[in-house]
């Protein structure tokens, strides 16, 4: 089974490749040198990827699963604030499922079976 990080770091290279800037959201905690906790400041939930289109600068997010990913609370809590403003956002299992969410600008592409709206 292909990993999340493989699949994630293909799905950059391919919509980076389609007029479009894609960003890496690092999240979490993390202990620094001196021991304090060092947190990214991103809510909990905040999709792996995000960017947005050179055409219209529309905005998207992109969550990342393998094949058997599922997505938990926070990110569900997530995409239902994302849907209830119309963002451009989904559940991204490959490189063709980031690219129809990017291209087509669909709202909770993924989410259906997860408690989502779509």
């Amino acid at each position: 089974m292909t990993s999340e990080h493989e699949i994630q770091s293909a799905i950059m290279v391919a919509i980076s490749k389609q007029q479009c800037t894609i960003f890496r959201a690092n999240v979490g905690k993390v202990r620094t040198a001196d021991h304090r906790w060092f947190d990214t400041g991103l809510p909990k939930g905040h999709p792996d990827l995000y960017g947005f289109r050179w055409s219209d600068h529309q905005v998207f997010y992109l969550e990342i699963k393998n094949a058997k990913g599922r997505p938990r609370p926070d990110q569900i809590q997530f995409h239902e604030m994302l849907t209830k403003r119309g963002v451009i956002h989904g559940i991204a299992r490959s490189v063709e499922d980031a690219t129809k969410i990017v291209n087509e600008g669909l709202v909770g592409y993924g989410f259906k079976n997860y408690g989502g709206n779509k």
